[in-house]
Formats: C-alpha cells, sequence, structure tokens
C-alpha cells in the first residue's frame, strides 16, 4: 500500500472515531461554550468559556465517567493524529522562518523615583518613544482567545515518586478521645456522577479536530519545526524526536501486526495508533522521498 494511501485512510478512520468523542461529549447535539449558534462544534475556534461572574457564561462541564471515558479514546486519537503529521511531512522542504526580533521594552522611571522624593522630568522626545515603544491595547486586553493547535510531541513520561501510600480522605481512620472530641463526619467519596469541569478535553477535541482538516498544513508547521532544530547550535539542548521511546500514549498496542489475532481489550483506535506509529518511525528513519 501506498504511504499516501495509508495516511488518508487512517485520517479517515481517525475522523469516525473523533465523530463517537463528538457524540459522547454531547457536542455534536447540545449547546454548549465549544459549540457554535447551530449546535455544531467549532472546529479550530474552540474559546474557553467565560467564569462566572466574567459576562454571566457558564463552564463545559460532563459526568466524571464519561469525562474519563472520552480521555481513554482522545489520548490515542491525538497520538495518532500527530505520527500521521510526522508521516505526513517525509520529504517536505520548507524554509526556515526567520527568528523573531522584538523592540526593546522602555520603563516609565518615575514612580520608582517618585518614592524616594526625586522629581522627574521627561521631556517631549522621551514621552513620545515610550508611546511607540508601548504595546497596542488590543495585545493587553485580557480574555483574548489563543489559536488551539495540535501539541507536534508526545508529552514527557511522568516518574513515579517513591513515596509511601496515601489515604484518601473518605478512608481516614477516625481516632476520637471520648469525652473530648466529637465525631468527624467523613467526607464522601467521589461519585461518578459528578459533574468535573470538561473545558480543557472540549479544547483538545477541537484542536484534534482543526488538525485532521488540515493535514498538509500541519505537516508543513512540522516541517518548519524541523528546519529550525537543524539551526539550533551543538552545544543547545534540543529534542531530537518528537516521539517518546516505548509504546505510543495511550495505545495498548507496541507494534503494528496485521497478521495477528485481535486481542478482546483492543480497539480500533489502537489499530490505527500502532499503523501511524510504524508510518511516522518510517518516516523518520528515512526522511528522504527522492
Amino acid at each position: 500500500m501506498d504511504g499516501r494511501t495509508a495516511i488518508s485512510d487512517n485520517v479517515e478512520a481517525l475522523k469516525r472515531i473523533l465523530a463517537g468523542i463528538f457524540v459522547m461529549a454531547g457536542l455534536a447535539r447540545l449547546s454548549s461554550p465549544l459549540a457554535g449558534e447551530d449546535g455544531s462544534a467549532r472546529r479550530g475556534k474552540a474559546e474557553p468559556p467565560a467564569e462566572p461572574g466574567e459576562g454571566g457564561g457558564r463552564r463545559f462541564t460532563l459526568p466524571r465517567h464519561l469525562r474519563l471515558a472520552i480521555l481513554r479514546l482522545l489520548r490515542p486519537a491525538e497520538s495518532a493524529a500527530r505520527r500521521l503529521i510526522i508521516a505526513a511531512a517525509r520529504g517536505l522542504v520548507v524554509a526556515p522562518s526567520p527568528a523573531r526580533q522584538t523592540a526593546p521594552k522602555s520603563v516609565d522611571p518615575s514612580p520608582f523615583l517618585r518614592r524616594f522624593g526625586i522629581a522627574v522630568v521627561l521631556s517631549q522626545e522621551d514621552i513620545a518613544l515610550m508611546r511607540t515603544n508601548a504595546p497596542h491595547p488590543d495585545v493587553r486586553a485580557k480574555g483574548v482567545p489563543k489559536r488551539i493547535t495540535l501539541p507536534l510531541f508526545d508529552p514527557p513520561r511522568r516518574l513515579r515518586r517513591q513515596s509511601s501510600r496515601t489515604v484518601p480522605p473518605h478512608a481516614a481512620p477516625r481516632i476520637l478521645s471520648p469525652g473530648l472530641a466529637e465525631p468527624h463526619v467523613l467526607p464522601s467519596p467521589p461519585s461518578p456522577d459528578d459533574a468535573v469541569d470538561a473545558t480543557r478535553i472540549g479544547l483538545r477535541i477541537a484542536a484534534l479536530a482543526a488538525a485532521l482538516d488540515s493535514l498538509p498544513a500541519q505537516a508543513r508547521r512540522f516541517a518548519r519545526w524541523k528546519a529550525r532544530s537543524s539551526r539550533i547550535a551543538p552545544g543547545r539542548s534540543r529534542r531530537v524526536s518528537p516521539l517518546r521511546p516505548g509504546r505510543p500514549p495511550g495505545g495498548r498496542l507496541s507494534r503494528f501486526d496485521p497478521a495477528a489475532l485481535r486481542r478482546r481489550n483492543i480497539r480500533d483506535v489502537d489499530e490505527v495508533l500502532a499503523h501511524a506509529h510504524a508510518l511516522a518511525l518510517h518516516a523518520l528513519q528515512y526522511p528522504d522521498t527522492s
């Protein structure tokens, strides 16, 4: 099978999995902070909902058990999309973006010097220079949503802390002194139906949908990162590979084997992730297609 055909087939499979995630989260039929006026999710343009008291907005919440179920599908889907981007960027050469040059910031020393009783007199040239270097009011405005994009790198592996076993508050023993202390009512354990904040989950779903809809643009984005990474001096620290060693994050298969029998706990997203991981490793090992 051709590499482009394999990438296209896996993208279509991820879109079907993402459609199921949309339905699970209620973004396809409910009016949520991530949905438009017609009830459909705004891909790539998700804005974080306002906090209570900021415009009367409400937060996007999900039951605890449903949020965990979505995460079990969202993590491997993000890993598969990341690997398909790497595979699509194979043989793609782009010019690195020029380094950003920031203007020096001018600091007004007047408030600091006036604390010590020093009079400060600024000339018209100094005032004009300070106004020129001052940031635009739109840039300083709070609450401006940033662009949501899918990360190109795997999250680092979490290190397990070697600590003693902890006991949750609802299971801690109650030590009482008869006649000196009243029995303390322990908090109830968390319920699977408790509503938890899922704003971050909604933003990640929107970023994944936008990445699958614009895979060539994401591939050029990865190619620009490779071009910038090659320009870094050898002595400076830099990330060598966008993929972390070992099994892909969220996946249940360590390698892609189409002839192997499918185990009972293997899902469709695990097979897509294993195939995408094989394509990404091949693209990183043989980057030139000429």
